[in-house]
């Protein structure tokens, strides 16, 4: 069991690092956002795996609070994002 833990805490870490690098490199603030929400879905898998690893469930409602976020922060970009692209394309077409 224990070398499942180090495989699954691994492969989240490399996959958080990744993430980190779409957040600098990022050449588009769509893909800084994509990678923030990469990066906080590994933060909640991380926690889940040690919940799972201790046998514990007291952090359920942070995984719960976490994914939650997650969800709203999405949702609120992509609403933010598709109104702006909206104003362009009017823009480019000569209408108000």
């Amino acid at each position: 069991m224990t070398v499942v833990i180090w495989i699954a805490a691994t492969m989240l870490g490399v996959a958080g690092l990744l993430a980190l690098i779409r957040i600098v490199r990022g050449p588009a603030v769509l893909d800084r956002i994509v990678g923030l929400d990469v990066l906080l879905s590994c933060l909640i898998g991380g926690i889940g795996l040690e919940a799972a690893f201790n046998r514990h469930g007291t952090t359920l409602p942070i995984l719960a609070v976490l994914a939650l976020l997650g969800f709203v922060g999405s949702v609120a970009v992509a609403r933010f994002a598709a109104g702006d692209e909206d104003e362009r394309s009017g823009e480019r077409e000569g209408r108000p």
